[in-house]
């Protein structure tokens, strides 16, 4: 998990150029989503954190989002997501 406030402008695209960085979360909420997500491209930046897996941000303890991620949020909300 990599936080958003400890990374450049640079740093961030390089790290989705490269693949380091595919999916973002909000801390304090403890969601993920994918990098293009509405929801995510609207929260503030000390909020945000970036994985590099799905699995990354699962084993963190953050859910899948709602919005970009429906699929995964229904196997979530019943239990079904596993790390």
């Amino acid at each position: 998990m990599m936080e958003h406030e400890n990374l450049t402008d640079l740093e961030v695209r390089q790290g989705i150029k490269t693949g380091i960085i595919q999916y973002g979360g909000n801390r304090k909420l403890k969601i993920y989503g994918t990098l293009k997500c509405k929801s995510g491209k609207r929260m503030k930046r000390e909020n945000r954190v970036f994985f590099g897996t799905e699995r990354e941000a699962i084993a963190m303890g953050y859910r899948p989002c709602g919005h970009c991620s429906q699929e995964l949020f229904k196997k979530w909300k019943d239990g079904f997501v596993q790390q």
